[in-house]
């Protein structure tokens, strides 16, 4: 027992005087918390050598905390680069930031980077902040420094890459997410964005590989399947779209828009009874059911249903007449029966529960809109074609929007 005291003491003292000439040496006074801790300890031990008192054993693994473990994990960390200084401060931060008082979490950092701008989480702290108050050119700044002082921080690199987008500066975004795919391909999140990306700038086969790669490491997202059931129906291969969108389906059951995509497949692969299953499912999601009532509509009148149509046509304009009224009056199809459905006078005098569906209405994304108004689009076009008509028309579709992007592509090059 007094060997183990006496051998305390000696490790314990060493540590103090180490300590106390690197405070002196680089004249830090944030060493004074430390040795305050291990005096506290080393009397302590004080106590049990000349005074005998015997310490439970919560004073002693205070003592040896206090005096030799926090010393010695200080030590170690500073031998990889951080002072004391440094790791006080960054968990002062912490602290701060934890109770959202980040005005003086960034002064602390400022200083922290200013006077050790090798500090990666000072950088990495910082960008976060400025994030937050939202000053996105800085954050991208102290991202980008935080990523050069860690060439493994993905999240940082994905922050930059996020924020250039919202700047609207998208091949710059572009290009950090592919960079990022290629150090790390099974990141799920810069996956989802650079496809939006690909999508919006209408590169669906570049999307469509990026999601593929996604897929080895996340088959059972909704988010790919459903983003490649998008990518399918825009490069009008309807069959492969057909096939990731029951995938979504299957994985949320409550993916309406995904159902109500698989219904205009079915209707386009004139499968009638399937898309009339199909759009009797999504009428339950305020989002889809005016458009899936009007489909049902058409559905009717193809099967020479005409009481049914009415029905249908008359509760998709109940649900949304700004809507649904202009496609019934402009669609051939509602000839037969345009004067037995109820077609309000005043479209603009909306009522509450129509404007909260124009709100869900806009909720659905860009891309999704795309997809939903092509499907309904092809089926238009295609529905008075035979199958072998069909072949022909996806053949153009696919003809027809590689040369409109050659087009683009030509017209962008001359303006440059």
């Amino acid at each position: 027992m007094i060997i183990e005291q006496v051998l305390f003491l000696i490790i314990a003292f060493a540590i103090f005087v180490y300590m106390f000439f690197k405070m002196m040496r680089m004249n830090d006074i944030s060493y004074i918390i430390i040795l305050v801790l291990e005096t506290v300890g080393i009397m302590l031990n004080f106590l049990e050598v000349l005074f005998g008192v015997k310490l439970n054993a919560l004073m002693i693994m205070l003592k040896y905390i206090f005096s030799i473990i926090l010393p010695i994990f200080i030590i170690i960390t500073e031998a990889r680069g951080k002072t004391l200084a440094e790791i006080y401060n960054i968990f002062l931060v912490k602290y701060l930031m934890k109770f959202d008082n980040n005005k003086k979490a960034k002064k602390i950092l400022l200083e922290l980077a200013s006077k050790y701008p090798e500090n990666y989480d000072a950088h990495r702290l910082l960008a976060q902040i400025y994030e937050n108050e939202g000053g996105m050119r800085k954050a991208i700044d102290e991202y980008v420094q935080a990523v050069d002082l860690n060439k493994q921080d993905y999240d940082s690199y994905y922050r930059v890459a996020y924020l250039l987008n919202a700047l609207d500066r998208k091949d710059e975004a572009s290009q950090m997410l592919f960079s990022l795919l290629n150090k790390k391909p099974d990141y799920y999140e810069a996956t989802i964005l650079l496809g939006d990306l690909l999508i919006a700038k209408e590169q669906y086969k570049e999307a469509e590989r990026i999601y593929q790669d996604a897929l080895r490491f996340n088959p059972v997202s909704y988010d790919l399947n459903y983003n490649l059931g998008i990518v399918y129906t825009m490069l009008n291969d309807f069959q492969n779209a057909k096939l990731f969108y029951e995938k979504a389906a299957e994985i949320n059951a409550l993916s309406f828009n995904s159902k109500y995509s698989l219904a205009e497949i079915e209707l386009i692969f004139k499968n009638l009874e399937e898309a009339e299953r199909r759009f009797l499912e999504v009428i339950e999601d305020e989002e889809l059911s005016a458009d899936a009532y009007y489909e049902l509509s058409k559905i009717a009148l193809i099967k020479g249903n005409h009481d049914s149509a009415i029905k249908y046509a008359n509760i998709a304009i109940d649900v949304d007449a700004k809507k649904i009224v202009p496609k019934v009056k402009n669609d051939s199809i509602f000839i037969p029966i345009i004067a037995k459905i109820s077609i309000p006078f005043n479209l603009d005098n909306k009522t509450e529960e129509a404007k909260e569906k124009d709100k869900n209405y806009n909720k659905m994304s860009k891309k999704e809109r795309r997809a939903k108004e092509h499907l309904e689009e092809t089926f238009n076009i295609t529905r008075n074609l035979s199958y072998n008509d069909l072949k022909t028309f996806k053949k153009y579709r696919g003809d027809k929007s590689s040369k409109d992007k050659e087009k683009k592509q030509g017209e962008k090059e001359k303006q440059e």
